[in-house]
């Protein structure tokens, strides 16, 4: 999805408590499932590594971006350009991520998906992890950067589609529109549209966004969908309001669909 579009940077950032209904499963042909990966022997962090960059997240806070972000539902004070410059500095280091994520802090479970070796998390794992991001950014960064290049991505996106938490099928969702948009063969993408029409509209405020996000994608990426994808963005009206920043595109789905499409013929 083009980056200056509304719908891509901006995620809803209320917290869901209402349960999402487990018959909201994307319809489709199941991939083959990896087995799993051997766990790689953990390289022991030392303590004080650990200390000096938690040290370093610290004296990154500041008030004004912590009021920015505490308005999107991120509790962290880090600008996430100082914060994607000291992962630049740190490089790649596995163990350290887990380190950071085990604290529990956003500023470092950022800091982690941005330090971490995707593919070397468990299924489990990444399961786990998804049931403990409640910050919307660190949820949105650990599906984007870190799921969607899993060997158990495709294996995440059914369990997690089907999961009662909204949160967590919600990431679900996210992966269903990845293949929407990148590897199609196989889904029922009218069956998701089915899905979408019956669901989106009651669905919880996280939920109800990736079902739109995937709703867009269809009818963006494939013109045998795209009058009935439009259709039912008119019908639902869900984010209809949805304020748009100057020279960002609306998330309402008939808007954002033919915004798309003209710049694709443009």
């Amino acid at each position: 999805m083009a980056g200056t579009t509304q719908a891509d940077t901006t995620q809803a950032g209320t917290t869901q408590t209402a349960t999402a209904s487990t018959e909201a499963t994307p319809a489709e042909v199941p991939a083959e499932v990896p087995a799993e990966v051997p766990a790689e022997v953990p390289a022991e962090v030392p303590a004080e590594v650990l200390a000096e960059v938690l040290a370093e997240l610290a004296a990154l806070e500041d008030p004004r971006a912590r009021a920015v972000n505490e308005r999107h539902g991120d509790d962290h004070g880090v600008n996430l350009g100082k914060l994607r410059a000291l992962a630049k500095r740190l490089k790649t280091q596995q163990e350290l991520a887990r380190r950071l994520w085990e604290t529990g802090d956003t500023a470092a479970r950022l800091l982690a998906m941005l330090v971490c070796r995707p593919k070397a998390f468990g299924r489990d794992e990444l399961d786990a992890m998804v049931r403990q991001s409640r910050a919307p950014k660190v949820h949105d960064w650990l599906v984007n950067y870190v799921v969607k290049k899993s060997p158990y991505a495709e294996e995440l996106r059914l369990a997690w589609s089907a999961d009662p938490d909204p949160v967590v099928a919600s990431a679900g969702w996210a992966l269903t529109t990845e293949r929407v948009a990148r590897k199609p063969e196989g889904l029922d993408l009218a069956g998701l549209l089915d899905v979408i029409e019956a669901e989106m509209k009651a669905a919880p405020d996280r939920l109800q966004w990736a079902m739109n996000h995937c709703l867009a994608q269809i009818g963006i990426d494939h013109p045998e969908h795209r009058a009935r994808a439009i259709g039912i963005g008119e019908r639902l009206q869900v984010l209809k309001d949805y304020p748009t920043s100057p020279g960002c595109t609306s998330p309402y789905a008939p808007v954002w669909i033919n915004e798309m499409v003209r710049r694709q013929q443009a």
